[in-house]
Parts: structure tokens; C-alpha cells; sequence
């Protein structure tokens, strides 16, 4: 299916979501963003978290690792700022725009890639896929939480007939597993290390990909 997203109406969507955001999503998403983080800091390091939104999850980072926050709204930052600043999270060292399909740093350059319910916020899901895998240092991680699309069947027709609804909402109700495993055939520097439900109901996955160092990669 061709996109129905694109990055302007994203970013429009989340400035919208930012006065009310924790509030609508802070406790359905609470499972993911800890699992997420447990996993993230088991590397440690230095972490980049896409998709940071209000930042409701950095007070959640040991102070031991240096984190770096991006997002494409701006109205969310300043929540993130805001919260940073007031609970003294010297641990943040930087929070900008970003987005997760072009990110402006260089390769390598970070321990562990954390993204929180973004994947399903992309136009192009693939694209920041690849970003995340060109930024993170071979031996760390790509952390996701995420919703996986049922891709067929009945749900995933309801999937798609959602998505013109959804999409000006700020995310996607369609991204099927066999989507990643398209993906992660083209690189021969990622592979799966973990692919789970996220309790209470199983809604939502965490899915952890390890980047291998080139002489791993040629094994």
C-alpha cells in the first residue's frame, strides 16, 4: 500500500498531541517505554532515544549513560526540556528536532538506538529503520517498542481501512512483521535478538536488533 503519511503531517499531528499527550498515552505505553529502557541499559553507553515526545521516559535512564533526545515536534520537546530541566537530568545531553528517517549525526555514533512507538509514526518506516542501524555502533542495539500489524486476514484488512484515519493522526494501523524481515534481508549488519509481546494484553512488541561488526558480518 502507498503511504497516506508524509513527515509535514506528522510533525503536525504530534504539535497537537503535545498539551494532552502524557496524559492520553503515559500509562498504556508505561510497560513498553521500562522493558524498553532495561533493554537499552543492559549495553549502556551512549543512547539516542527517537522519538522522545514529551521525554516522559528519560527520567527512567540510569544517570551512568549520556542520552540524547530527538523528535520531530518541537511543541513536544518543549515538554521534554521543560521536564529535563526541572528534574535535573544532567544525564540528557542533548535534546533537538530530528527526524527519524534523516538524522543528523554520524555513523556510529551511538551504543544503543531506542525508539518508542515511532516505527508506526514514520512515512517511511524502512528508511528510519536504516538510520538507526547506520548510527549505532557494530555490537550495540536497536530497541523498539512498537505495535506489529497483522498484514492478513480480517484484522490487517481493518488495518488498512484504518489508515486513512489514522495517518492524520500522527501513526500507522498497518506494518506487518513481514515488513521487518523484508528489511533486515537487504542488511547483512543487523539480526534479530529478541521479538516479544509486551504484557498486559500483548498489543504492543519489543524487538531488539544487534548491529554485527563487519568481520561478524562476514561469517
Amino acid at each position: 500500500m502507498a503511504t497516506v503519511m508524509s513527515t509535514a503531517g506528522v510533525t503536525r499531528a504530534y504539535d497537537r498531541w503535545a498539551p494532552i499527550y502524557d496524559l492520553v498515552f503515559g500509562a498504556v505505553f508505561k510497560q513498553g517505554r521500562s522493558d524498553a529502557i532495561v533493554a537499552a541499559e543492559r549495553i549502556g553507553g551512549r543512547i539516542i532515544e527517537v522519538g522522545v515526545g514529551t521525554g516522559i521516559s528519560l527520567p527512567q535512564y540510569s544517570r551512568r549513560n549520556r542520552i540524547v533526545a530527538v523528535d520531530l515536534s518541537d511543541a513536544m520537546l518543549d515538554k521534554a526540556r521543560v521536564r529535563v530541566r526541572e528534574q535535573k537530568l544532567d544525564h540528557v545531553e542533548q535534546v533537538a528536532v530530528g527526524d527519524a528517517e534523516n538524522l543528523q549525526f554520524a555513523d556510529n555514533s551511538f551504543d544503543v538506538v531506542v525508539a518508542q512507538y515511532v516505527i508506526t509514526a514514520c512515512p517511511h518506516p524502512e528508511k528510519a529503520l536504516d538510520e538507526f542501524a547506520r548510527i549505532v555502533k557494530p555490537g550495540g542495539e536497536i530497541v523498539i517498542t512498537t505495535r506489529v500489524g497483522a498484514g492478513a486476514g480480517l484484522r490487517g484488512t481493518i488495518e488498512r481501512t484504518l489508515m486513512p484515519v489514522t495517518s492524520r493522526l500522527g501513526f500507522r494501523t498497518e506494518f506487518p512483521w513481514a515488513r521487518y524481515a523484508e528489511w533486515m534481508a537487504t542488511r547483512a549488519d543487523v539480526r534479530l535478538v529478541e521479538n516479544r509481546p509486551l504484557p498486559p494484553l500483548g498489543h504492543f512488541s519489543l524487538v531488539r536488533f544487534a548491529k554485527i561488526s563487519p568481520e561478524g558480518s562476514a561469517r
